[in-house]
């Protein structure tokens, strides 16, 4: 037996003292309502209503046991309640990359706030966002994915030290933070080849190129090999590309001039070095929202999670909805979000 719904239908005949009026306020059929009150009286051993008058009476018994099936009712509607309240005050962790700046994190949990979804952020490195979601600790989170098929994309440039008449850094467009000329074939675009030593006279002949540091958010294995890659066909030296360490570490070696530091355009912005973008777009970071699935309420990445968690990572919004559950836009825009985002 339902208890619940018995009681439900017996407070409701007592407050109509009409079984019609009763069951249309419960929205079920009369015949329901009658059998429900007939089985509580056999449950409990005793009548409930008097039915031989035209008008439907409370008995003394029925009277006796009124309070005590409200105060069950009411109980049990405030845990309904609070469960819901429960349901929706839930924090929801988000996995974000670690160079993502404190400004950008508020903005993720204040959207959240704002569409009535409490948030809590944590900035991992790639490897430990995917494992997240996998183990459910995360309940949505930012993927790496090769930039040429994700939704998301972030330009990566190489970030060193402003030039002596630009100490905000606003001299890395025109080449001045990169230690020589502008680059020769794309205006605020970095070519790997113009890394190399450059031929000439002076202190400047010879000298070997400045190590590039990675930040953990691009030592992943498949974007590390491709840079790899790209370095030697250009002519660079091998052990120039190495892990950055502690980022305080790396960003005081950038702003000394002694390397070079693979970052994003906020990343470098931030923190006041000097930036140029890399001119091939397949060494940029590619991004994908996923969701853990584990939630059923939150089984997919909601569009407006996906716009701010770009502009969190640095990209264009996107255009597309939100991503299923460990796999990435479904409606086939990639090309063109990465291709605004490339823009942004």
């Amino acid at each position: 037996m339902d208890l619940l719904a018995h009681l439900e239908a017996y407070v409701a005949t007592v407050d109509e003292a009409s079984f019609s009026r009763a069951a249309d306020r419960l929205g079920i059929a009369q015949p329901l309502l009658s059998r429900r009150i007939k089985t509580l009286e056999e449950h409990f051993g005793g009548l409930l209503f008097d039915r031989s008058h035209r008008q439907v009476a409370t008995t003394e018994f029925g009277v006796l046991l009124l309070p005590y099936a409200q105060d069950v009712l009411e109980r049990t509607d405030r845990l309904r309640r609070a469960a819901r309240s429960a349901r929706r005050s839930a924090v929801r962790t988000v996995g974000m990359p670690v160079d993502c700046g404190p400004a950008a994190l508020a903005r993720v949990i204040r959207a959240g706030a704002e569409h009535g979804v409490a948030l809590g952020v944590r900035e991992l490195p790639p490897e430990r966002r995917e494992s997240g979601l996998a183990d459910g600790s995360l309940v949505y989170a930012l993927v790496r994915v090769p930039p040429e098929n994700a939704p998301l994309r972030v330009p990566l440039g190489l970030a060193s030290a402003p030039a002596p008449d630009a100490p905000d850094g606003s001299g890395a467009r025109d080449g001045g933070g990169l230690g020589g000329p502008p680059p020769p074939r794309a205006a605020g675009a970095v070519h790997l080849e113009d890394l190399r030593p450059r031929r000439g006279r002076g202190a400047a002949r010879g000298r070997a190129p400045l190590a590039l540091l990675l930040l953990a958010e691009d030592q992943v294995p498949f974007a590390a090999d491709r840079l790899g890659r790209a370095m030697a066909r250009a002519g660079l030296p091998e052990g120039l590309l190495r892990p950055a360490g502690p980022v305080a570490t790396a960003l005081a070696e950038t702003l000394a001039g002694r390397v070079r530091l693979l970052c994003t355009e906020p990343f470098a912005r931030l923190h006041g070095v000097a930036w140029a973008p890399l001119h091939d777009t397949s060494l940029h970071r590619g991004y994908a929202p996923r969701a853990s699935g584990r939630q059923p309420a939150a089984a997919r990445v909601p569009h407006w999670l996906v716009t701010v968690l770009a502009s969190g990572a640095g990209a264009a919004a996107p255009g597309a909805a939100a991503a299923r559950p460990g796999g990435g836009d479904e409606d086939g825009d990639a090309d063109a979000v990465a291709r605004l985002a490339a823009h942004g």
